[in-house]
């Protein structure tokens, strides 16, 4: 999805009559800030220009599939070694593939974010 970018008002010249030195400065500096961070000033290839909502478009990540642990370390002794039951064992291998597939997801939408704020 294209996004149109902001557009800003240009900020006129500070000026330098009727200023204290320090006044100047300080204006001069608060414009050619407020100009990089809108991306009015400075090098085009190499932005300093701030990210606005409008230019994130990430869609929110999903809803998370695991919403608790199923598994409850259910399993039987034998001879002397602990072993969980089949049900259990299951159980368990699902909770783990949820939880990968909500890792993935969120990985995804993190991706998404971190390429669209890269610009």
């Amino acid at each position: 999805m294209a996004t149109r970018p902001p557009r800003f008002t240009p900020i006129p010249n500070i000026p330098q009559s009727g200023l204290t030195d320090w006044q100047y400065g300080t204006l001069n500096a608060m414009k050619e800030n407020l100009e990089l961070l809108t991306g009015a000033r400075g090098n085009s290839s190499v932005s300093a220009a701030a990210i606005t909502k409008g230019t994130v478009t990430v869609a929110d990540a999903p809803t998370q599939t695991m919403q608790r642990v199923t598994a409850q370390g259910a399993g039987y002794t034998i001879s002397g070694v602990t072993v969980p039951s089949l049900d259990d064992y299951i159980k368990a291998v699902t909770d783990l593939q949820q939880l990968a597939n909500d890792v993935a997801a969120l990985r995804n939408t993190l991706n998404v974010l971190i390429n669209q704020l890269k610009g």
